[in-house]
């Protein structure tokens, strides 16, 4: 914990930047940066689903059925809890598990970069992570850092042969968002290889972590599905949002749209985007990073940019996906000192101004 206590102090510098701009950002528009934070968009539903259980459903023109069963228990169950024993309503204690998992989140991306890469390394990879242009979401009531701070936990677990933490981890990232998928197979494909290479008998807590790394995610799913009637209730009630995978046609079609038309600089940056974050994979890839580092990486990127849906959304599904960063984590560390404190000083700026920009905007992160 010593060794992080900087990493961690980092962080928490960049996040409280971002949350100053949006204070400020908040009263220039006669705003409230609180209900910003805690009260709009997914936070809504969170705190529903804390308060009243699940069951709401709201239906739009055109079709769509909002449905409440698409937002997994594991915030609401704490949101639930922490309110019930802290003077704090559903919303501000979604706020304080973010706050919390958030640094927990930076602990662990810590130590994966120290282990890798070293102390330099390490520090950079939790300054770029915080200064992500979607980072102020690591602030809010969502789930972000609360299933970032249980998959990167899980994959160090991984990394360091703690086999039952990791599976542990990995249920409860399942029960947290669907992308739990990830954490799964970051723990399984790791295991299989561990395995295939050592050419003996698996060990038994690598086979009980094994075990345990699905259940959460299969716990939830086969209860909406016992709960809606079908065994494709909870892909049933994506599709009722406008949400699924379709390999990314719906995405590319987005894009093409826009670099068809009059907003061809918003479909060319989109593009570069996409172009920037598999070309970090790649790179990963081909310096050797550790097999449950590209799994779970990978498969988090995968599912982002194959899905269908609102797709103002994507940079936010990203963000888990810390082991993208390493390669710039790394370019950063290798910087002096002052050079390397400027870069992320600027970085950490842009995005708290973008921050703020983008929860004033009309559409949801």
């Amino acid at each position: 914990m010593r060794r992080a206590v900087p990493a961690l102090l980092v962080f928490a510098g960049v996040r409280v930047l971002g949350l100053m701009v949006l204070a400020v950002w908040a009263w220039a528009a006669d705003r409230d940066a609180h209900q910003l934070l805690s009260a709009r968009w997914d936070s809504l539903w969170y705190s529903r689903i804390a308060e009243r259980g699940y069951g709401y459903t709201l239906e739009l023109s055109g079709g769509k059925v909002h449905s409440d069963l698409a937002f997994f228990p594991l915030l609401p169950w704490l949101e639930r809890g922490l309110s019930a024993v802290l003077p704090l309503s559903a919303a501000d204690a979604g706020l304080l598990v973010s706050a919390v998992t958030s640094l927990l989140a930076a602990w662990a991306i810590f130590l994966t970069g120290d282990r890798l890469h070293g102390r330099r390394a390490g520090l950079a990879l939790v300054a770029l992570w915080a200064a992500l242009p979607v980072g102020i979401v690591q602030s809010m009531a969502y789930s972000e850092s609360l299933f970032t701070a249980l998959a990167a936990w899980s994959v160090y677990c991984v990394l360091t042969g703690r086999w039952v933490w990791a599976g542990s981890l990995a249920a409860l990232a399942g029960l947290t968002r669907p992308v739990g998928a990830a954490v799964v197979a970051a723990v399984w494909i790791t295991a299989a290889v561990v395995w295939w290479r050592g050419g003996r008998r698996p060990a038994g807590r690598m086979l009980l972590g094994v075990a345990l790394a699905p259940l959460g995610w299969l716990a939830y799913f086969s209860w909406v599905g016992a709960r809606t009637g079908s065994v494709t209730g909870y892909l049933d009630v994506q599709g009722g949002w406008g949400n699924g995978f379709d390999g990314g046609v719906a995405f590319a079609g987005f894009v093409g749209e826009r670099l068809a038309g009059p907003a061809w600089p918003a479909g060319l940056g989109l593009l570069i985007g996409v172009v920037l974050v598999v070309w970090l994979y790649a790179t990963g890839v081909r310096r050797g990073e550790p097999l449950p580092l590209l799994v779970y990486g990978g498969v988090v990127l995968l599912l982002a940019l194959t899905a269908k849906g609102y797709f103002g959304s994507k940079p936010r599904l990203m963000m888990p996906a810390f082991p993208l960063l390493l390669p710039l984590a790394t370019a950063v560390a290798r910087l002096r000192t002052v050079r390397a404190v400027l870069t992320v000083s600027l970085v950490a700026l842009v995005s708290a101004v973008y921050g703020a920009f983008w929860l004033h905007g009309s559409g949801p992160p």
